[in-house]
């Protein structure tokens, strides 16, 4: 095995990080007055290395460009908008000649195009509680298919207690209506400053490609942080027409060094694992398990 980098499912999420929603929300949860937040553009490039699938012979390598936009804004103490646009460029190389995929039910695609956008709301009645409603549609379609048939949309709820010191904590949930398949993924709401330097929250936008996730980070000097965290990543997308997907899921843990170059300027690598690897064919229904594989990532946001 030759180790793999990073799946196009995680780094999405890895690079867009809380989304601007949880953003703007934490700035209303601490009060303000009315102010425009900025434009962040966000542009990501991930090397995959190859990963045998299951016992099908075949070896999988997946290189991705990812590119991102959001922007936000406070309306005054208690609400808060935000809106956020995406695309994502996924090559797929296999190698395994005379070899099947998933029973030879699927012939091996070479790229994946995906565009997302979404909005979002947020409301705090009070310095206690915050509630946060984010509607999302998005694209993923493999060459050869029609964007027509790749839609996807859902909302993510979450609402979030503010403790005394603003440790905040709650539940959150995403409805998703994703291709050929309605999915419900609950998840935990925190950002828990647990000393000057430590804190534990959300990682992750709660959304298509699975639930917030946990990361704990530890503010090493004042422009570089590490981290620690770990979540579930599920990923979908149109392969034939007809409704016909395909899902990649698995557990991934990571650690994460952030440098803040300067007051505009963010940079994150990333080292991480993936575990417990599935793809799985909607129809007809077809699984192959995914090899264990080490991933790296790296990500560059900008702030107007």
């Amino acid at each position: 095995m030759k180790p793999s980098l990073l799946s196009r499912n995680t780094i999405n999420a890895l690079v867009l990080g809380l989304t601007c929603l949880t953003a703007v929300s934490a700035q209303a949860a601490q009060g303000g007055a009315r102010q425009a937040s900025p434009l962040t553009l966000s542009v990501s490039r991930i090397g995959v290395g190859e990963a045998d699938v299951g016992d099908s012979g075949l070896a999988l390598q997946r290189d991705t460009w990812l590119f991102g936009a959001k922007t936000s804004y406070v309306l005054n103490r208690q609400w808060s908008l935000s809106a956020s646009i995406s695309y994502d460029r996924l090559d797929y190389d296999w190698s395994g000649r005379g070899a099947s995929l998933l029973g030879g039910n699927l012939a091996p695609w070479s790229n994946v195009d995906r565009y997302g956008v979404g909005l979002g709301v947020s409301f705090r009645p009070n310095n206690r509680w915050l509630f946060m409603l984010a509607p999302k549609l998005q694209y993923a379609y493999s060459e050869g298919t029609s964007s027509s048939n790749a839609q996807s949309y859902g909302v993510v709820a979450s609402g979030m207690y503010r403790f005394n010191g603003g440790n905040m904590l709650g539940l959150g949930v995403a409805y998703l209506n994703d291709i050929s398949e309605v999915r419900t993924l609950p998840y935990l709401a925190v950002n828990w400053q647990i000393t000057d330097k430590l804190k534990l929250a959300n990682p992750f936008s709660a959304g298509f490609s699975g639930p917030a996730g946990l990361e704990l980070s530890y503010q090493w000097y004042d422009s570089l942080d590490v981290g620690v965290g770990s979540s579930k990543r599920t990923q979908r997308f149109l392969v034939k027409d007809e409704d016909v997907t395909l899902e990649i899921d698995e557990w991934v843990g990571f650690v994460r060094a952030g440098w803040q170059a300067s007051e505009p300027l963010k940079f994150d690598a990333y080292l991480g694992y993936f575990f417990s690897g599935e793809i799985e064919l909607s129809s007809p229904k077809t699984q192959e398990s995914l090899e264990n594989q080490l991933a790296l990532a790296f990500s560059a946001q900008y702030r107007f």
